[in-house]
Order: structure tokens, then C-alpha cells, then sequence
């Protein structure tokens, strides 16, 4: 068979006797996708994200309890105080994956038209940061806030965290202009980038891991037509989402 031959019946020239043969597609427009269709595809994917973890997650929790119910025969392991450990580790580590993802499901995945169903945020808040160096201090005051700005205040706390490397106190506040959060602790700081994330300075394309949770808080902020300040000293930092008049 000569190389011409060979070539005729070649993937490539197969392909594009086959394009050739097609009708051209129309051209499609340029799809304008606007901010708020951003911000609710994003949390309708954190949601469906954070539901479909929950039921692997407490089908974890209720093993464990029923392995906890059952005596343990002679001879397994090295002893019923490591079985016994071993249970009470691997429920401690599910019943905390439950408490994170049940957080961030409010924190990122709730809409402001939507209702909360099951836990209060304050109890959210609590759960999360339990068995952490962090305590968090979550004022009544901040419990009779509507949810889109207890929605806020979720996100200040996990900023305000990120300022606590060696652990502290978490303080939440309402004040006569807005929402404060106070982040008290040895060395408590945020970071130069991650201050630029907050204040929404930092390009989208360049943002990382470490500075995404800033600058969904700030983008937060602004949609409550908030202006965000950051003040501070040696081992605390305030930050304030102070509302805009009119």
C-alpha cells in the first residue's frame, strides 16, 4: 500500500473529511454572566457539597455508636481500652467533619432569600471552634441580627481566626454602625496579602487558599453596602462592617 493510500485512511484525514462534511455550527454570543448569578451558582455548589458529605459522615457517627453499644469479644486487639479508644477517636473526628461541614454550609452556602433550617448559627459557631485553641464569644446581641448578617459575622469569625496562629478569644459585637469582631491573642495579626484580600485589593486571578476566606468576607461586606475597617494593636485586631448611610 503506497504512503498516499495510507494516509487516506488516517485518523486525521478521516476526521476531516468527517468535519468537512458537517454543518457549521452557529456561532454562540459571549454568555454574560453577572456577579449575583456568580455568587448563587457558588453557593448552590457549596450546599449540594456540604449535603452530600453530611450523610457519609453520620452514617460514620451512627457505626460508632453502635460499635460503642456492643460488647467486645476476648481477644481482639490489644485490649478493650484500645478498642475503646479507638471508637471514642474516630467518633470525636466525625462528630467534628459533621460540626465544620454544617458550618460552612451557612457560612458559604447560604442564600439571602433562603431559610436556615435546623442549627442556629450561634450553636454553629460554638460547635466549630470547640476542641480548638480558639474560644468565640457569640453575643446575644449578634443572635437577633437577620441571617444574611449572621451569615457575615460567621465569615469575620473564620478571618478573625486566621489572625490566631497560637490560638485566643473571638469577641462579636453590634454596634450603633455596624457589626465588630475583635481577635485577642499572643501575636494576634493578619497577614499583608491577607489584608489586601479583606479590603477586595487583591486580583481574583491571584488570590490563594490562604487568602479566599478574606475576600469572600469583604465581597460580603460590600453586598450589605458595608464599608469594611481594620484597626488593631500589638495582640488584637478589630474589624468593623460599618454600614453606609442611605
Amino acid at each position: 500500500m503506497s504512503r498516499q493510500s495510507i494516509d487516506r485512511f488516517s485518523l486525521r484525514s478521516a476526521f476531516a473529511r468527517v468535519a468537512d462534511q458537517a454543518p457549521r455550527p452557529l456561532q454562540p454570543r459571549r454568555a454574560v454572566v453577572t456577579a449575583t448569578l456568580d455568587i448563587r451558582v457558588f453557593e448552590l455548589l457549596i450546599a449540594r457539597l456540604c449535603h452530600e458529605l453530611s450523610g457519609p459522615i453520620a452514617a460514620i457517627n451512627n457505626g460508632v455508636e453502635l460499635l460503642a453499644d456492643e460488647p467486645i469479644p476476648a481477644g481482639v486487639g490489644e485490649g478493650p481500652d484500645f478498642v475503646d479508644d479507638a471508637i471514642a477517636l474516630v467518633g470525636d473526628s466525625a462528630r467534628r467533619a459533621a460540626n465544620r461541614l454544617q458550618f460552612y454550609r451557612f457560612a458559604y452556602g447560604f442564600g439571602q432569600s433562603g431559610p436556615i433550617v435546623g442549627v442556629a448559627p450561634s450553636e454553629l459557631a460554638t460547635r466549630f471552634f470547640e476542641a480548638t485553641r480558639i474560644a468565640c464569644d457569640y453575643g446575644e446581641s449578634i443572635r437577633a441580627l437577620p441571617l444574611d448578617w449572621q451569615r457575615l459575622a460567621c465569615n469575620l469569625l473564620l478571618t478573625g481566626a486566621e489572625a490566631l496562629s497560637r490560638g485566643g478569644n473571638l469577641v462579636l459585637a453590634v454596634g450603633p454602625a455596624g457589626l465588630h469582631l475583635e481577635a485577642i491573642g499572643e501575636f494576634a495579626a493578619l497577614s499583608p496579602e491577607t489584608s489586601a484580600a479583606l479590603l477586595l485589593a487583591t486580583p481574583v486571578a491571584a488570590l490563594t487558599s490562604r487568602t479566599v476566606q478574606a475576600y469572600f468576607t469583604g465581597f460580603l461586606v460590600e453586598t450589605l453596602t458595608c464599608r469594611l475597617v481594620r484597626t488593631g494593636e500589638p495582640g488584637r485586631v478589630r474589624l468593623s462592617a460599618i454600614a453606609l448611610a442611605g
